[in-house]
């Protein structure tokens, strides 16, 4: 069972906020879209949002979002005038359609975007806008699958700096087992949930970071 940041009643809110965010940098302020994307994922913004923060989900409009972005980033005040719109633009729609994703995958918004660029969801934009969201989580799931061959654990084993025998010998869990989750030869979403704990608690993530998706 996967475990979220924020209850679904909140998502739509957050898609909402972020959606207007990227129409009103892009679009109002004149950001570049891919330069947005560098400052939102280096902004504290960002992990809060995942986080399910409720003072940015229910608090804060997408105006206020930008203005807290490029305060925090560039130390600039951000104060254009909203245009008005006659319906959801490209930009509010690669913001709705990101957040759900990353809502829905619990992969953070910095790993997101090092595989999808801001060209690459702005061509997804004609084929998907008016489709369902699923189609959107589907072909994502499959770029990032591609992205990052190695296993999570594998990827968080080596981050944290520890070696497959110690992760056994500190987890309890079988070395065999360990070789045998990242080389895909067994699945680690199968994995009971005392392993999964044990691992997780060496490597100081959560079980969710463990699991393939």
């Amino acid at each position: 069972m996967t475990i979220r940041a924020y209850q679904e009643i909140y998502l739509s809110k957050a898609q909402a906020v972020l959606g207007n965010a990227f129409d009103y940098a892009i679009n109002t302020c004149n950001i570049p879209g891919e330069s947005f994307v560098k400052l939102f994922i280096t902004s504290s913004v960002s992990k809060r949002m995942e986080n399910g923060e409720p003072a940015l989900l229910a608090g804060k409009s997408g105006i206020d979002i930008v203005a807290d972005v490029m305060l925090e980033t560039t130390g600039k005040i951000i104060e254009a005038t909203p245009k008005d719109r006659l319906g959801r633009s490209r930009e509010y729609w690669i913001g709705w359609a990101i957040c759900y994703y990353q809502w829905f995958s619990v992969r953070s918004y910095h790993e997101i975007f090092k595989v999808l660029s801001y060209d690459d969801l702005a061509n997804m934009y004609y084929p998907l806008h008016e489709a369902d969201i699923t189609k959107f989580i589907d072909i994502v799931d499959e770029m990032i699958r591609e992205h990052f061959k190695e296993t999570n654990l594998k990827r968080i084993r080596n981050s944290y700096g520890c070696t497959q025998a110690e992760l056994a010998k500190r987890s309890g869990v079988s070395l065999r087992s360990i070789q045998m989750y990242e080389q895909r030869n067994k699945d680690i979403n199968k994995a009971s949930a005392g392993s999964l704990y044990r691992i997780s608690k060496v490597l100081g993530c959560t079980i969710e970071n463990l699991l393939e998706r």
